[in-house]
């Protein structure tokens, strides 16, 4: 989503990570619209098979968010393991504003959008009138953890990305300040999210619940450069085998998932191809507007699938055009809302970042099995 990496002056590709969260990105709007709304239950008629996959197994397609989220940040905050900002907490308030203030835009765009929906049908996937507190609550992102309704389908995770960067800066800063290696700290508390917290689901509002997929990706940066030790591909084996392991007592396809894109990502950054490939103008571009597209998917084909259910003959061929009509206007109210607001909102306070700061954004929907 817009887990796109961008120097405080000067913006820098990588097309891999672009292409992950194109594809990324796509599965998780195919997934809402799988999931929400009627026109999927005439697509199920069509093709039940289809139709089930992205309901049920496209949701995991935020593992690829949560691991490129960790290894992201791991090259912004801390390129070589140690913390290099010397001051954590301006950088966290500057990685809140550029998250919350689209946000916040995106879920005005969203309850204009609800209404129109409940205008034209009545159905269970559209949220209810919303409150000035769940605003509040929302834009705080303290949403989930106060109990309060979500807005939009998704919403969660901006949340949970911003407790994921602050956990990490809190731990690299907690290492430079005891003399620590941080990346074992780091470690550490990977291993006790996959062995523990990841396995119990009372914890999913919190940071130590997905921590697991977010450190493996900070892990697969770090185990992964150029200049890395000759004992670092070990390391690396080792990071794998534990990970083995725990899914070996708790088998989660979730975390095998992320696994699986983290040891990707540490093979393309020592390969080279994190920053040369796939040469795809129409990847990249899909990457680069996938958290405007996050942020609005739900609402558009909320829109969208009211229309054809107020409008549109409730024939199956007819309504599974509507679906298609919905993908393409997700995308393009992502991309709208990109150009028009994200990217306007996003240079706030940039200009005194600190110079070394990387901004790595995510977003997804919600996948918590």
């Amino acid at each position: 989503m817009s887990a796109q990496t961008v120097h405080a002056h000067a913006p820098e590709r990588l097309p891999f990570i672009d292409a992950l969260k194109a594809v990324g990105s796509q599965l998780i709007v195919l997934h809402h619209l799988a999931f929400y709304g009627p026109m999927s239950d005439w697509t199920h008629q069509l093709a039940p098979d289809v139709v089930g996959w992205f309901s049920q197994h496209a949701r995991m397609a935020v593992q690829i968010f949560l691991v490129v989220a960790g290894f992201l940040a791991a090259r912004s905050l801390a390129p070589d393991g140690q913390l290099r900002t010397a001051r954590p907490l301006a950088l966290l308030w500057q990685r809140f504003v550029r998250v919350s203030l689209p946000l916040m835009a995106a879920l005005l765009l969203a309850m204009v959008c609800t209404e129109i929906a409940r205008h034209w049908m009545a159905h269970d996937s559209i949220p209810a009138p919303p409150t000035l507190w769940q605003f509040v609550a929302h834009a705080l992102l303290l949403h989930s953890l106060l109990g309060v309704d979500s807005l939009s389908a998704g919403v969660w995770y901006v949340a949970i990305d911003v407790q994921l960067y602050a956990l990490l800066l809190g731990l690299l800063w907690l290492g430079r300040r005891l003399g620590l290696v941080a990346p074992l700290l780091v470690a550490t508390l990977m291993l006790a999210s996959l062995f523990h917290f990841n396995r119990d689901s009372g914890w999913d509002n919190w940071a130590l619940y997905f921590f697991g997929a977010y450190g493996l990706g900070a892990l697969a940066y770090w185990l992964s450069r150029a200049d890395a030790d000759r004992g670092a591909t070990a390391w690396l084996a080792g990071m794998a085998l534990l990970t083995v392991l725990a899914l070996a007592m708790d088998w989660r396809t979730r975390i095998a998932l992320a696994l699986g894109v983290a040891l990707a990502l540490a093979w393309s950054h020592r390969s080279g191809w994190l920053f040369t490939w796939p040469r795809s103008r129409s990847l990249g571009y899909l990457g680069r507007i996938s958290y405007g597209v996050f942020l609005l998917n739900f609402p558009v084909a909320l829109v969208v699938n009211a229309w054809f259910t107020r409008y549109a003959p409730a024939e199956a061929g007819v309504q599974t055009f509507g679906v298609v009509v919905a993908w393409l206007a997700c995308n393009l109210a992502g991309a709208a809302f990109h150009h028009g607001v994200e990217q306007r909102l996003g240079r706030l306070g940039r200009a005194r970042a600190p110079a070394q700061a990387l901004v790595a954004g995510t977003g997804s929907q919600r996948s918590r099995k």
